[in-house]
């Protein structure tokens, strides 16, 4: 098969506008998480990582685009568009676009959105973003609950693998709305705390938002510094229910099962976990069931929920980036806000920032649903 590789990156969050300062400020152990006390998102007050909106709309109007957009797209074109800049490739036929999210604009249904409804279809969205930078071929979109981010970029390899487009363009974000801090809040699942997962003390996630880009090719040539190849993926649903995971992990055991096959490596070459872990009851537990089943209960082990909150469909390929500088740097980050293991089977979650020596890792991703998609990278040695 071809050799894909994950390249050129960029992150607009509460941590920063591009990829080098949020991982920064992972480094040094900066949550963006904050108290917001806004009636008109949730009654009460929550913790949630929000991107600052002064900032936001500064950068979109560097851009200079006289057309209408909503915060959603302003993200979205934000991060692509440093991403296409990087890359320096033309918008031309091999070229494809992956926009995954989870609820994209669903701000425009509420009562004073100066948008039309319309607006909320995801295929609108995948247009109004598709025209903006001009791409030749229609923009797909990918909204299979939390995995979207990661899953896009599977998706990504196999359309490369099948000479379709030679490079791929993914652009996630999610943002955070009464809509679905409503949701969550129905389900009794937010906390009211910074979010602690996989720790004896969690009791709930946070809802953040984040918008993230990344450039998959198959050119080995003129690569970012921190660039990856995709060794294997497996995806899996285990039709457990439509919110709660599986209680044994087999949709996420199936998923990481099929990537490690493909990549055909044995478990022990497996450096590190970037891991889901919402700081939820259920997710939390079937994770470490599913990590223990495979024989992965001693590698270093992290959640980047403590710094992002829960942003969504945007969560698996934030995290990715970041998996991704941590590879390349070296460097284990935190999970922060863990304390004390609070799942019942042993997982090694990492508590300080450890330098360690990596070349292969491990990120994994679960959803509503039953969803569950796992992908392992490899180090490009440039």
């Amino acid at each position: 098969m071809t050799e894909v590789y994950l390249s050129y990156n960029n992150i607009i969050s509460s941590l920063g506008f591009n990829s080098e300062t949020v991982v920064g400020n992972i480094h040094n152990e900066v949550s963006g998480l904050q108290l917001i006390d806004d009636k008109n998102l949730l009654p009460q007050p929550f913790y949630s990582s929000i991107i600052n909106t002064k900032t936001l709309k500064e950068s979109f109007q560097a851009l200079k685009d006289k057309d209408d957009y909503t915060r959603l797209e302003q993200m979205m074109i934000t991060s692509l568009n440093k991403v296409i800049q990087s890359s320096g490739i033309p918008l031309a036929e091999n070229v494809g676009l992956i926009i995954s999210t989870t609820k994209g604009n669903i701000d425009v249904l509420d009562k004073n959105s100066e948008f039309p409804k319309e607006r909320a279809y995801l295929s609108v969205l995948g247009k109004k973003i598709k025209d903006f930078f001009k791409f030749k071929n229609d923009a797909i979109v990918v909204s299979n609950a939390c995995v979207s981010g990661v899953l896009a970029v599977s998706i990504a390899k196999r359309y490369i693998n099948q000479g379709i487009y030679d490079h791929v363009f993914i652009v996630s974000g999610d943002i955070v709305t009464e809509f679905i801090l409503s949701g969550f809040n129905s389900f009794q699942a937010l906390s009211d705390a910074p979010c602690k997962p996989y720790c004896k003390n969690r009791s709930g996630i946070n809802i953040g938002e984040v918008a993230a880009s990344i450039l998959v090719t198959n050119n080995k040539k003129s690569l970012a510094k921190e660039a990856v190849t995709v060794l294997g993926e497996g995806s899996c649903n285990d039709a457990n229910h439509i919110s709660g995971p599986s209680r044994t992990g087999e949709g996420l055991f199936r998923s990481i099962t099929s990537a490690v096959k493909e990549a055909n490596i044995p478990y022990e070459r497996i450096d590190y976990i970037s891991a889901h872990g919402t700081a939820t009851q259920y997710n939390d537990e079937m994770e470490a069931i599913a990590f223990n089943r495979l024989g992965l209960q001693d590698v270093p082990i992290n959640s980047l929920k403590g710094y992002f909150g829960h942003t969504l469909g945007a969560s698996g390929l934030l995290e990715t980036i970041i998996g991704m500088h941590s590879l390349y740097n070296n460097m284990l980050y935190t999970s922060l806000g863990f304390d004390e293991l609070g799942v019942t089977q042993p997982i090694n979650v990492i508590k300080e920032v450890t330098p360690k020596k990596m070349n292969l890792f491990l990120k994994t991703a679960s959803g509503f649903g039953g969803s569950n998609t796992a992908i392992i990278f490899k180090k490009v040695k440039n």
